[in-house]
């Protein structure tokens, strides 16, 4: 593409065209100064995930139809691929370096086809270890705690999670709604982390850890309880209409024992649980529902899909407002305005609401009061607990993640959590101390030659029409076979080789070795001039050029 040539429809960058430095002075010449070196270093997509997923591997093996070996390479560190296609936020995809040319890789949407895979051909999982005679009690069958007995399990341990409530997924079950999340795919994926051989106690509420521990014989312990208890404000109310929480309310229809709401409902909360809320209420019959939020939608915590696909089935949101007094079914609002500072200040101007209900959207807090007795542990002010690098709390053998530790709250930072405290768990149990490599270098996207890049569109999830979404029946549809291909050959590979032979192409002096397929390239020294053509032209800096000799680059730079 011409540097003058208009960019294709749906491209950001008008000219893929390497500029070629004409001073440059690193190269060939009477004496080699570099030659180049093959490289593996880290793609922003992995660098971004809380979980720690090796997608760009699993990408290419789904994209030439291994979905097995994609799965296994996914699950060695995230067990619920069907639950996090669908819940994920996909941080992954913000940090993609397709999102800088036209649209990011779809990365849940192949996770959500391999995880669904998975389900229906009743793939299993396989120890790593053989027992180790170490016993881990798990408190909690949410997704860190879930995320930790998997791990932990492979590793050859015995696991047991205690659940205090009737059914494993914490918040997955009880705080995303089924149109969202269906409670099979989520059942089937906790099945699979049963199968491993962890066992999964329910309506067994632990209100005295350390007995437990003692009694269980158990050598370990990770805390995992989450945060399933709703924060609540005081707002003065003379004859207050139904006030819910809104933790409350999803769990409850989730159970389908949700309460009547009446017609008119407001939210009050700008987060993803408020959006959820929201389209909670309308499909319980709600006709009229409005998202009350005292700053902006820049400010808003939500994503914003989330208060898209809100709006989009009729969900009103009026921005910069907070709610002042409850009367009855009236509610009067003040109107507010952000500041200098970024914060939302009260402008003295009021108005007046109706509602039958009102549900409180305002977040989730940690109930760990019962851990008031355990010698050695140290709390935050909202109920969170201290833990140290390893993960470990003050107590000697107790460990903690997910909600329960400061850190933002999301079903994959939880998994993520769960699997490093597996890790340093498990190095605990024989005496060592996990110590994780230092990741290679990140790729950004000015470090790619896209000359050379395969021009394909996104594939889109087909979406349930808005005028059917009056159940919770799931919204979103997966990928096809097909379409799950097409997506992950959208993947650039970035900072890894995947064997295109550019660079065997382009050498001057057949310096290049191809070692065969799946093997690589390797450079033979006595051909090469360190002219670094293989460089220019590798797509995904799967090479660098290495300096052969500091004093002559420096002096070449003087």
């Amino acid at each position: 593409m011409s540097q003058s040539a208009d960019p294709k429809p749906g491209t950001k960058r008008a000219d893929f065209t390497p500029l070629v430095g004409q001073s440059k002075t690193a190269g060939t010449g009477p004496v080699r100064s570099q030659i180049p070196a093959y490289v593996t270093l880290t793609p922003p997509c992995a660098a971004a995930c809380p979980a720690g997923e090796n997608i760009r591997e699993w990408l290419a093996e789904a994209m030439v139809g291994n979905y097995r070996a994609a799965w296994e390479i996914l699950t060695a560190e995230n067990p619920m691929p069907a639950v996090h296609g669908r819940v994920c936020y996909h941080p992954c995809e913000g940090g993609c370096n397709r999102g800088e040319v036209d649209a990011s890789v779809s990365i849940h949407a192949v996770e959500r086809f391999l995880g669904d895979m998975a389900n229906e051909q009743g793939w299993q999982f396989t120890a790593l270890n053989p027992p180790s005679g170490k016993k881990v009690l798990v408190v909690g069958a949410g997704p860190s705690g879930l995320s930790a007995a998997y791990h932990l399990a492979r590793l050859g341990h015995e696991v047991e999670i205690f659940e205090a409530g009737p059914i494993a997924g914490g918040m997955m079950h009880f705080g995303i709604p089924a149109y969202r999340m269906p409670r099979e795919e989520l059942a089937q994926d906790v099945a699979r982390i049963e199968a491993l051989g962890v066992k999964i106690t329910l309506n067994h509420k632990v209100t005295d850890l350390m007995t437990e521990k003692a009694a269980g014989g158990f050598d370990a312990v990770y805390l995992a309880i989450g945060a399933g208890a709703g924060k609540h404000v005081d707002i003065p109310a003379k004859e207050a209409p139904k006030i819910l929480d809104a933790v409350n309310l999803l769990s409850e229809a989730s159970k389908g024992e949700a309460p009547l709401l009446g017609r008119r409902v407001v939210v009050y909360g700008g987060g993803n649980t408020a959006m959820d809320a929201a389209r909670t209420a309308k499909r319980l019959g709600a006709t009229e529902t409005l998202i009350v939020y005292r700053r902006d939608r820049d400010h808003m915590p939500a994503h914003e899909f989330e208060a898209d696909e809100a709006m989009a089935e009729g969900v009103k949101i009026k921005w910069l407002t907070t709610i002042k007094e409850i009367d009855g079914d009236a509610l009067k609002v003040e109107r507010m305005e952000i500041g200098a500072d970024g914060k939302a200040h009260p402008t003295g101007e009021f108005e007046t609401l109706s509602a039958d209900a009102v549900v409180l959207a305002l977040g989730q807090e940690t109930d760990s009061s019962f851990l008031k007795s355990v010698p050695g542990l140290t709390f935050s002010w909202n109920g969170t607990i201290e833990v140290d690098e390893s993960r470990m709390t003050g107590c000697e053998g107790v460990f903690a993640g997910g909600d329960m530790v400061p850190d933002q709250q999301s079903v994959t930072i939880a998994t993520g959590h769960g699997k490093l405290a597996a890790r340093h768990i498990d190095a605990w149990l024989v005496g060592r101390v996990y110590a994780p490599a230092d990741p290679p270098a990140l790729v950004t996207a000015d470090m790619l030659h896209l000359p050379v890049y395969s021009d394909v569109d996104p594939k889109e999830q087909a979406a349930l029409a808005t005028s059917k979404r009056d159940s919770f029946d799931e919204v979103l549809s997966g990928l096809s076979e097909k379409e799950a291909r097409y997506e992950a050959s959208r993947c650039y590979s970035c900072g890894s080789c995947y064997e295109c032979d550019n660079c065997y192409a382009a050498c001057p002096e057949d310096a290049i070795v191809k070692l065969g397929v799946g093997k690589g390239y390797e450079i033979d020294p006595e051909k090469c001039t360190g002219c670094q053509t293989c460089f220019d032209q590798c797509p995904c800096h799967a090479l660098e050029m290495i300096s052969e000799s500091p004093e002559l680059e420096e002096a070449s730079h003087a």
